[in-house]
């Protein structure tokens, strides 16, 4: 995508996934001339083709629910902006509760929710169960719903992507290997890559579960790594059709589904297994929790599967995203660098997680969402000396 070798450039954005490539199309959106982004396979290479693609504003942080709102209203009005598309349905989704503790956590979050905007609210078991024919009734104690979360097509999404990239003139250097972070002090002064040198002063460090090793050859470490997720789709069923089928998330199991095809598509995490790359589909954990959606969805027990694959996706401590400068490993920011990392939630919080880090990395601070929190240091526990990016 790019014919002559930059030397230069206003921001070098590392990493080709969901993150790194919405983030380099918003630095071009917020005024910058001259935009490289660096990614040592292709674009998509990564996880971003085989995720889920759920979108929920449904979170249990302010930080959350402000990433998920921006990202569903940015995944909804693609078309008009880009006159392309990630493919989002607003096909609603719940929460439901299943025990008294339960209720307690999600009346609170609710309440949480609602003040920060959202449009959601809190469903009886009686009507939960009417909104969700598919579902066995009765086996709830109601839920939170809102009628705006939904979900996208990964590779549509890819596709989106990248055709935002080309369109905006961001200079795209596949197949190319970031190999370290040039520095002058305590500021970058470019990157180093397996094509050559390019200087900048601003640098953006993506790279989902490879962030770690990212984060190796800019020389500190970035507490990040990946973990195991998988996703099964059921064969068709009638019981299953889209409007019978609003998204559900359990959030006991960690099971969560949605449509697909005709059936279901259901994803799960082994909360026990430790995290590491982990790209082989483990059945012996599948075969543990199907009988957990066999009874939550009756119509699922005897169906067969049109496809099942696993993914390695990006893992932080707290399960949040990181978004802040590149602590050096004295502990001091390298000024005009930000690290970008959606903990997990690449497809729910990537747009608002790239948002931010552009915002960032043009004026040092961001209204999307307050990154104190967000800020991680080398050992893993938020850095509340270094909350904003110097320049």
């Amino acid at each position: 995508m790019t014919s002559a070798w930059p030397r230069t450039a206003d921001a070098v954005v590392v990493g080709g996934g969901t993150i790194g490539a919405w983030c380099a199309w918003f630095l071009r959106e917020a005024g910058l001339a001259d935009v490289v982004l660096v990614e040592q396979r292709t674009l998509g290479a990564g996880a971003s083709p085989r995720a889920a693609g759920m979108v929920r504003a449904q979170g249990g942080t302010e930080a959350a629910v402000r990433l998920g709102l921006f990202s569903r209203d940015f995944y909804a009005g693609q078309q008009e902006r880009l006159g392309i598309d990630s493919g989002f349905v607003a096909q609603g989704y719940f929460m439901p509760c299943f025990s008294d503790a339960e209720v307690a956590e999600a009346r609170a979050r609710i309440a949480m929710q609602q003040a920060l905007g959202l449009d959601v609210r809190w469903v009886e078991p009686e009507e939960l169960d009417e909104m969700n024919p598919a579902m066995a009734s009765g086996q709830t104690r109601g839920g939170s719903y809102a009628p705006g979360d939904g979900y996208i097509d990964p590779p549509r999404n890819v596709l989106a992507y990248t055709a935002a990239l080309f369109t905006s003139g961001v200079r795209v250097l596949e197949r190319t290997a970031f190999t370290g972070l040039l520095r002058d002090g305590d500021r970058v002064t470019g990157v180093a890559t397996t094509g050559g040198g390019i200087a900048t002063d601003r640098v953006v460090l993506t790279g989902g579960p490879t962030l770690a090793a990212v984060g190796r050859a800019a020389g500190v470490r970035i507490p990040a790594g990946g973990a195991r997720h998988q996703v099964v789709v059921t064969q068709p069923h009638e019981d299953l059709v889209p409007d019978r089928l609003p998204m559900v998330f359990d959030v006991a199991s960690g099971i969560y589904w949605r449509p697909e095809e005709g059936g279901v598509l259901w994803g799960m995490s082994n909360p026990e297994e430790r995290p590491g790359e982990a790209t082989e589909f483990d059945w012996a954990y599948y075969d543990k929790v199907r009988g957990r959606i066999a009874a939550l969805l009756p119509a699922t027990a005897d169906l067969g599967l049109r496809r099942a694959w696993s993914a390695t996706i990006d893992y932080t401590p707290d399960h949040l995203p990181i978004l802040g400068p590149l602590l050096a490993d004295g502990g001091g920011p390298v000024s005009g660098t930000v690290v970008a990392a959606a903990g997990g939630h690449g497809m729910m919080w990537g747009p608002g997680v790239s948002k931010a880090a552009a915002d960032l990395a043009v004026s040092g601070t961001t209204d999307l969402v307050d990154v104190n929190p967000l800020v991680v240091g080398t050992d893993g526990v938020v850095a509340v000396d270094a909350l904003v990016v110097p320049r």
